[in-house]
């Protein structure tokens, strides 16, 4: 059963703003997408009223997951502040509530009563330790290290979930191969689609490849949640989380409402990338994720014909990086053809070639991820 704009709308129209206006009449709707049974809107609002329209937007998407035919929701909050008006003042705990722990290697709150930026967060249920896989920049292979690193991971004998953060350009279906739609159990939760032994759940699975994703940074976080919280990802040991590129506000954002464990930062040898990848390790460190390490992604091109290594970007540069930052460096990656092409056939090499060098190579960067990540996969 298709469902339309009018039906989205209809649906809205009996719900009231924090004044008494009907929403649709609030001017606060952005425009309605709905296909498929997949319905996304946002809500926009002046920032200083935006907890009070929490329980609307709740509401909202309470009433759309009724209409027939809808199998998707997702209604985000987004809230900006008026020229010259002042920040609303910080949400304040509510009496009787116990707080919420921070993260195992996370730095305790600041002294005098200032509020950690990770109060926010809270364990997701079942799931013993989150990781990012981040960059400075895009097209360094951030999304295949992640997915391989995965892989490796579950080589080691551990429960592993993947979820493809990047919004604006999810790349986890391309390369698992993956189309299907995720389907909701009976407590309205999305079930993440399974391959290679893997939990999975990419925004990509939601629309179209061609889609292109405009949403604000508020919409890239409500997204995320919804794909954190609103997902049935069972019992795992390890939930691998490939973010979006750069150090903007959505990174920054999710790195503060998300317990992660810790970070492994991808980059290429060159300079360039270098740059970026300090940035991105320099973010992690202000909100206190441990950084994992980093890795030298396309490290150097070695021919598959005759075996011939060339430092195409340069050598070594994140390896002299880590070194100088003091982080750990978890290995090379070399350009190879059998990585790119496993990669575009929805097939990784860690998978498709588990006896390979390259499989090996992601399986001993997986080998020192989980070990700096015991103490918390032992305590759950």
């Amino acid at each position: 059963m298709s469902v339309t704009q009018q039906q989205v709308l209809d649906t809205l129209a009996r719900i009231k703003s924090p004044r008494g206006v009907a929403l649709t009449n609030a001017n606060v709707l952005s425009a309605i997408s709905a296909s498929d049974g997949k319905v996304f809107f946002s809500i926009n609002v002046d920032a200083a009223e935006a907890r009070a329209w929490e329980s609307i937007r709740a509401e909202a998407e309470a009433a759309v997951r009724t209409i027939p035919g809808v199998t998707t929701v997702m209604v985000a909050l987004t809230a900006e502040r008026k020229p010259g008006s002042a920040p609303p003042p910080p949400p304040q705990p509510s009496r009787g509530t116990p707080g919420v722990q921070p993260v195992h290697a996370h730095k305790p709150p600041p002294q005098g009563g200032a509020q950690s930026p990770m109060a926010r967060q809270s364990e997701i249920p079942g799931v013993a330790a989150v990781i990012a896989v981040a960059s400075g920049k895009g097209g360094v292979g951030k999304s295949t290290t992640a997915l391989n690193l995965a892989l490796g991971l579950r080589d080691l004998g551990l429960k592993v979930g993947l979820l493809d953060a990047d919004i604006y350009g999810p790349s986890v279906p391309r390369l698992t191969g993956l189309h299907d739609k995720p389907e909701l159990n009976d407590e309205r939760k999305m079930i993440p689609l399974r391959r290679f032994g893997l939990a999975i759940m990419s925004i990509g699975f939601l629309v179209e490849e061609e889609t292109a994703m405009i949403w604000r940074g508020p919409m890239v976080m409500s997204a995320v949640t919804q794909m954190l919280r609103d997902v049935e990802w069972g019992k795992l040991d390890v939930l691998v989380v490939d973010m979006p590129p750069g150090t903007g506000d959505a990174q920054l954002t999710l790195a503060q409402n998300v317990p992660l464990k810790g970070a492994v930062i991808v980059s290429t040898p060159q300079d360039l990338s270098l740059i970026d990848a300090r940035r991105g390790l320099a973010m992690f460190k202000k909100v206190n994720v441990p950084v994992l390490g980093i890795v030298e992604n396309m490290s150097y091109f070695q021919c598959p014909h005759c075996g011939t290594r060339s430092d195409i970007f340069g050598h070594g540069g994140a390896r002299h990086e880590a070194e100088k930052l003091e982080v750990p460096f978890l290995g090379e990656i070399p350009l190879h053809m059998a990585i790119r092409a496993s990669s575009d056939a929805g097939n990784p090499v860690v998978d498709s070639e588990p006896d390979g060098p390259h499989a090996a190579i992601y399986r001993a960067i997986a080998g020192q991820v989980r070990d700096q990540l015991k103490g918390a996969i032992a305590a759950a």
